[in-house]
């Protein structure tokens, strides 16, 4: 058991749920205050950028931080913050699902990609 709790995907999808919890909290305090749904989803997706790199350098791939990582990292975010950010309005503006709903299903998809990126980048490794 303590072999797949220790394997980088299941580590990933740890990391991946405590940034969910990050981002859901600052993505729902902001659109409490009024600020637009972009706004606020934008808004939560960079903070929980910023911890996603710091917990998959320590905790995930157990890899040093670098200025290259740093880096490049943000590559892996850049395709999961287009494809969560497209999938986010369609779901709310075309399939009218509730926007503080809509961003779990965009979650389902995104990650995965997300994951073979991330190990890409962070260890040179093929996924």
């Amino acid at each position: 058991m303590s072999k797949f709790i220790n394997h980088p995907f299941v580590k990933f999808i740890f990391v991946g749920l405590f940034n969910t919890v990050n981002y859901y909290i600052v993505y729902l305090l902001l659109l409490k205050t009024g600020l637009p749904f972009m706004v606020s989803h934008i808004s939560g997706f960079l903070w929980a950028f910023i911890i996603s790199y710091l917990l998959n350098c320590y905790y995930v791939y157990q890899v040093k931080l670098t200025l290259k990582t740093l880096l490049q990292f943000p590559l892996t975010q850049v395709v999961n913050m287009g494809l969560q950010s497209i999938l986010l309005y369609l779901f709310v503006k075309v399939l009218h699902i509730s926007a503080t709903l809509a961003p779990f299903p965009a979650l389902l998809i995104t990650v995965p990609v997300t994951y073979v990126l991330s190990k890409k980048i962070l260890t040179k490794e093929p996924s």
